[in-house]
C-alpha cells in the first residue's frame, strides 16, 4: 500500500467525515462535489472497507470510516500545525544573523539597531563582523553587508543608506607647530597624510558641493585604516581629509580643528548589501530600516544647522 498517494485521499476524508457533507467539503477544498466523490471511492477500494453512507440527510460514517477518522485527524492537525509554525518562524525569525559593517559605526549606529532588532525578534543570533575592506557575502557567509564608496560589479542587491561627507582636520598642538592651512595651495607646503582610499588627485569640494577641482598634494605619510589615520592626526602627525561623523566628537572637545573650513572632499555613499531577489526576509529588512535609520539621525547631527 502507497501509503505517500494515500495521504490527500485521507485529508479529503477528514473534510467530508467532519461535515458529513460531500457539498461542503468541495466548497472548502475548493474542488467539484464528483471530484470528491472519486477520491473517496479510490480510498475506499485502496483499503479495502467503506467509510461513508450517504442517505438524504447527509453523510454517515461506517464503523471503519469513524476508526479512519479518528487517526486521520491527528495526521490533519499535524499538517496544520506545522504549516502554523512556518508561518509563525517566517514572522518570529530565529537562528543566526552575520552582518559586516564599517568601523566607527558601532557606538551610534550598528549597535542601537541590533538592540532594537533583538528586542522585536528575540529568537535571533546577531554576529557583527566590523572590516573595512569589500567582505562578498557568498564568501563569507553573510546575511548583509554595509558598505561604503564605490560598489564592485556582483549580483548582490544594493539598497542606499545615505552619505558621508569629509573634511580637512589637524591637531592644535601641530597648527601650533607648522602654522595655519590657509588655501589648498599652502596645503602641500604642510604634512599631509595620505590614505589609501584617496586618488592621488583629491577631489576637492566647496562647502556647498557646488565647485569641484582635482588638486595633487604630496603626502608625508600613507595609512589603509581610517583608525590609523586618526590616530596619526590626534598624534600631530599632520593633517588629513577624514570622514566627518569619524572627526566631529574629537572637534567638539577641541582635540582636533577644522582646516579649510570652506572646502570638504568628497562625498561617499553608504549601501546595504544583501543577496535575496525576491522578498527579503523580514528580519533582513527590519535591520536595513533600523540601521538607515540611526546612520541619518547621526548624518544629521554634524549638519551645521544641528544643536551641539
Amino acid at each position: 500500500m502507497n501509503t505517500v498517494k494515500l495521504a490527500p485521499l485521507l485529508l479529503i476524508f477528514v473534510e467530508v467525515a467532519n461535515k458529513r457533507s460531500f457539498t461542503a467539503a468541495a466548497k472548502k477544498l475548493g474542488m467539484s462535489k464528483s471530484a470528491i466523490s472519486q477520491q473517496i471511492k479510490r480510498l475506499e477500494e485502496s483499503i479495502g472497507h467503506q467509510l461513508l453512507i450517504r442517505n438524504t440527510r447527509g453523510v454517515v460514517l461506517t464503523s471503519a470510516g469513524e476508526s479512519l477518522l479518528a487517526r486521520s485527524e491527528l495526521l490533519s492537525e499535524q499538517i496544520s500545525l506545522t504549516l502554523t509554525e512556518l508561518d509563525s518562524e517566517k514572522d518570529q525569525p530565529s537562528g543566526h544573523f552575520k552582518v559586516s559593517v564599517p568601523p566607527f559605526f558601532e557606538k551610534g549606529i550598528v549597535i542601537p539597531a541590533l538592540k532594537q532588532l533583538c528586542l522585536e525578534f528575540p529568537k535571533l543570533t546577531p554576529e557583527v563582523v566590523v572590516t573595512e575592506k569589500w567582505q562578498d557575502l557568498i564568501e563569507h557567509n553573510l546575511d548583509a553587508a554595509i558598505f561604503g564608496g564605490d560598489i564592485k560589479n556582483c549580483d548582490y542587491r544594493a539598497l542606499s543608506i545615505g552619505t558621508v561627507s569629509e573634511v580637512f582636520c589637524a591637531s592644535p598642538r601641530y597648527l601650533k607647530q607648522y602654522g595655519a592651512v590657509t588655501s589648498i595651495e599652502n596645503l602641500s607646503e604642510h604634512k599631509y597624510i595620505g590614505t589609501a582610499w584617496h586618488r592621488e588627485k583629491l577631489q576637492i569640494f566647496s562647502d556647498d558641493y557646488r565647485h569641484e577641482q582635482r588638486v595633487a598634494v604630496p603626502h608625508s605619510a600613507k595609512v589603509n585604516t581610517l583608525t590609523t589615520a586618526l590616530e596619526a592626526v590626534l598624534n600631530d602627525m599632520g593633517v588629513a581629509l577624514l570622514p566627518e561623523f569619524l572627526v566631529q566628537t574629537h572637534l567638539n572637545k577641541d582635540d582636533l580643528v577644522r582646516v579649510l573650513p570652506e572646502l570638504r572632499g568628497r562625498s561617499w555613499h553608504f549601501y546595504f548589501l544583501h543577496q535575496y531577489k525576491g522578498e527579503k526576509p523580514v528580519h533582513v529588512t527590519r535591520f536595513y530600516q533600523l540601521y538607515r535609520h540611526f546612520f541619518n539621525k547621526g548624518i544629521a547631527s554634524f549638519e551645521p544647522s544641528a544643536s551641539i
